[in-house]
């Protein structure tokens, strides 16, 4: 079994993180879950949370807010929607990230009325922000 593994973290913006890992904890979207070097193949959505990711230089932790991770034979890519260094997260950002999230609920109350689908999505985006500022410290305003 190998030691490490590859990991990438992209945001839109730009590269992130790039390192040998020994462990990645992600945010899964059905779940937390770690995953190792030798990890089976997988891809799943990510659900607003913390990213972590243990090497030999410590453990770096992102706040991730959606998107992907993909991890292969060959690394774990983690392609997120939002990104950005847990200690790079203030009070001002987390409440603009709730505030966005407050929005796409209630369009999504106005748009889908008696389609809970759309509206329980919304809802759960809702709750994961404002879980994941409760886990670092800040308020969801």
């Amino acid at each position: 079994m190998a030691d490490t593994v590859q990991f990438d973290l992209v945001s839109p913006e730009r590269l992130l993180s790039s390192v040998e890992a020994k462990e990645v904890q992600i945010p899964g979207a059905e779940g937390d879950m770690t995953a190792l070097p030798d990890h089976a193949p997988l891809i799943t959505t990510l659900r607003p949370g913390i990213l972590k990711v243990t090497s030999d230089k410590g453990v770096d932790e992102y706040v991730v807010t959606g998107g992907f991770a993909e991890i292969s034979p060959n690394g774990i890519s983690v392609l997120a929607e939002q990104a950005l260094p847990k200690g790079d997260m203030t009070q001002e950002r987390m409440t603009e990230m709730v505030d966005a999230a407050k929005a796409t609920l209630a369009k999504a109350q106005e748009t889908f009325v008696n389609e809970p689908g759309p509206v329980d999505d919304a809802a759960k985006l809702l709750s994961d922000m404002v879980a994941m500022g409760g886990e670092i410290g800040l308020t969801a305003n």
